[in-house]
């Protein structure tokens, strides 16, 4: 797998054709690579950019968080390293609003997606959802009215073999059972694939080995060069799941 900067030094990148820095990853090549794999009704993919800096219209700097949400039915998503060498690309140019900012980065990355991407600035952070943890629990079996995590999931990039962290919140809308997931999600840990493709995985095979109706399941991965990205994958619009911080976030 070759990608147009990661796993490579970097040069600095002209502010004037910033469009061109994105890197686009194909879905549907993604997931082509399994024939298993159920696409889940509902889904999006949260990117949280912490290190979003630009210059006003008085060439004063501001530092600010980005919140990016991509479908996760959009033809394409973006390298990660892209996306930090694209947003870096504003530290060094002015604007009149902030307005200008969200419309000029929404076009370009819903073009680069072939879908429609939402950004916005964010000042805060919701409260986790309560939750069992799968590592500490005694039960057999899982219960509909509650939401289990994994706080200890680990996958590797598929490019640099470097490990990602995250903690993978469940829910389910019937019984499953509690020590084959967690052997399931502790299988990971040599896995080499993407944060995205990851959590398809997870929510196909565990749909389809309990033949379930209901079920979402919510990655909240350690961040990256400044960036974290969250995929939800869900049965349901109803997701029980928004944009909160885990401590290690």
């Amino acid at each position: 797998m070759s990608r147009k900067y990661l796993g490579k030094k970097s040069k600095k990148i002209s502010s004037k054709d910033q469009f061109s820095i994105l890197d686009p990853i194909d879905r549907s090549i993604e997931i082509s690579k399994y024939d298993n794999l159920t696409p889940s009704i509902f889904g999006k993919d949260i990117w949280n950019a912490y290190e979003f800096s630009y210059l006003d219209k008085n060439l004063i700097p501001h530092l600010a968080v980005l919140e990016i949400v991509i479908p996760s039915n959009s033809a394409k998503t973006v390298e990660s390293k892209s996306m930090k060498l694209y947003l870096n690309s504003f530290y060094d140019r002015s604007y009149k609003s902030k307005k200008e900012i969200l419309t000029k980065i929404t076009l370009d990355l819903s073009n680069i997606c072939k879908a429609k991407v939402s950004v916005n600035f964010k000042t805060s952070f919701t409260r986790k959802p309560k939750s069992i943890s799968l590592i500490n629990t005694k039960l057999l079996l899982t219960e509909s009215k509650n939401i289990y995590k994994f706080e200890a999931f680990r996958s590797l990039c598929p490019v640099t073999n470097q490990p990602d962290w995250a903690v993978i919140y469940l829910s389910f809308g019937s019984k499953v059972d509690i020590p084959w997931l967690t052997e399931y999600l502790v299988s990971f840990r040599e896995t080499g694939e993407f944060h995205e493709l990851c959590m398809d995985k997870i929510y196909s095979t565990i749909k389809n080995k309990f033949n379930l109706k209901k079920i979402t399941v919510y990655g909240r991965f350690m961040r990256r060069g400044g960036i974290d990205i969250n995929p939800i994958r869900s049965s349901s619009s109803n997701t029980l799941f928004s944009n909160h911080r885990e401590f290690s976030q």
